[in-house]
């Protein structure tokens, strides 16, 4: 494991000219070299440049539970959506300390990379997968130019850089991740940091619906 990998830094850097064959539309899994499970969802159309979202699933989830929650309204706009599962129960910085979900995250973000070009880049997540999504996304500034959080219960950035753009969305019955200690104060903290956050309080539990994912992205594309 590198040491970039254990300070949550990511060293993949999509572009506009993918190195290799390019990728299916459709679902598809990425070799990582048993290293971990990367799922990749391309829109159909003309292989040109497209916007990709990153997506982490929530405790217990997987890349495929992460897919669905967002792939089918990404598809619809023309944004291709990768996402991976986490090596334990929830992400490393929730389970030990960051590490391996980083460096698979990595490496599959570099092997999208080479095959699909890539106009835009942002990060994103539920619950656990938002948290995670939040903290890695304001360590990687540079990388991500949005972050899209979905019932996040935290944030813990193991470094900042940049200023990428936030959305966060939260349900004001949610039983899981109570608003107030979680969502509001997520928002409330990162705007008081200087970040330029969108905050989408609705009126539901710890869920995302179709109409979040039409508004987070909204928020990114705008």
């Amino acid at each position: 494991m590198t040491r970039a990998a254990r300070e949550g830094r990511l060293d993949a850097r999509p572009g506009p000219d993918p190195a290799g064959p390019p990728l299916p539309p459709g679902t598809s899994a990425l070799d990582l070299g048993g290293r971990g499970e990367a799922l990749v969802a391309v829109p159909d159309g003309p292989p040109g440049p497209r916007p990709l979202l990153v997506f982490c699933h929530g405790a217990g989830g997987t890349a495929e539970q992460g897919l669905a929650a967002v792939g089918a309204v990404a598809a619809a706009r023309g944004v291709a959506v990768l996402a991976t599962t986490s090596a334990a129960t929830t992400w490393d910085l929730l389970a030990g300390g960051l590490g391996r979900d980083v460096a698979v995250l990595d490496a599959a973000l570099e092997r999208a990379a080479a095959g699909m070009a890539v106009s835009r880049l942002a990060l994103g997540g539920f619950s656990d997968g938002g948290s995670y999504a939040l903290s890695l996304g304001l360590a990687n500034g540079g990388l991500f130019e949005a972050l899209l959080a979905f019932s996040p219960g935290f944030v813990a950035p193991p470094g900042r850089d940049g200023r990428p753009r936030v959305w966060i969305s939260h349900g004001i019955h949610d039983r899981v991740l109570p608003v107030e200690r979680c969502g509001r104060r997520v928002a409330r903290d990162l705007a008081a940091a200087g970040y330029d956050v969108v905050y989408d309080e609705f009126d539901g539990g710890h869920v995302v619906t179709p109409d979040l994912v039409t508004a987070a992205l909204d928020a990114w594309l705008s």
